[in-house]
């Protein structure tokens, strides 16, 4: 997979985050000593530039055009009584963010009712129906690695999450709040290290409508 061109202008730098995750990834496998083929390796890759903005946790969309999130139950119920194609790109995105909350956020997962076994279960149980159903030798192969191994990657984004300290929205704040106010090439140069995008700052600076 070719790498995104990074592009710059006057007052902004947008970074390719596929350097930096690709980058997170190698790292966290040699640090968790586990090892995989390279497509399931880039799958990972692109799911987390995928989430890189938030928002992609809520997946669905209602009437309204607001976005939605279902529980897992729910979207798997749903998408086992769609047809094929549709079935896929559910169960699909419910595996994906199944995989990515247990990586990022299981920490907070542990004061919930619903814990992190539930997410793994219904992970694999998604993975495993995606593998057996995929039309595609590659895309199943790497589905059922997914599911076999869902734990092992579950871990391996955890690492990446200790790594770049994501977990920690405040200072992810504090360091948006200083590059809004001073311009400070030092908080721009942090928010990219962590693979965000450092707007213009007349963007940031922009009033507020009431």
């Amino acid at each position: 997979m070719a790498n995104k061109q990074s592009k710059q202008t006057s007052d902004s730098v947008i970074i390719s985050t596929d350097d930096f995750f690709n980058e997170a990834v190698e790292s966290a496998f040699v640090e968790r000593r586990f090892s995989t083929f390279p497509s399931a390796r880039s799958y990972l890759v692109r799911l987390l530039e995928y989430y890189v903005p938030a928002v992609n946790l809520f997946d669905e969309v209602d009437e309204n055009g607001r976005r939605t999130k279902s529980t897992l139950a729910e979207t798997f119920l749903k998408a086992m009584n769609s047809e094929p194609n549709l079935r896929s790109e559910m169960l699909k995105k419910m595996a994906d963010r199944a995989l990515y909350i247990t990586g990022f956020f299981s920490d907070s997962l542990q004061r919930k009712l619903v814990d992190v076994d539930y997410y793994a279960e219904m992970g694999v149980s998604a993975y495993g129906v995606l593998a057996d159903s995929s039309r595609e030798d590659l895309s199943a192969k790497v589905y059922r690695e997914y599911s076999e191994k869902f734990v092992a990657f579950s871990e391996i984004l955890a690492t990446i999450s200790s790594q770049a300290r994501i977990q920690d929205e405040a200072n992810i704040m504090r360091l948006y709040e200083t590059y809004a106010k001073t311009g400070s090439d030092f908080a721009r140069e942090r928010l990219l290290e962590r693979g965000l995008i450092a707007v213009p700052l007349s963007e940031l600076k922009k009033p507020t409508k009431q």
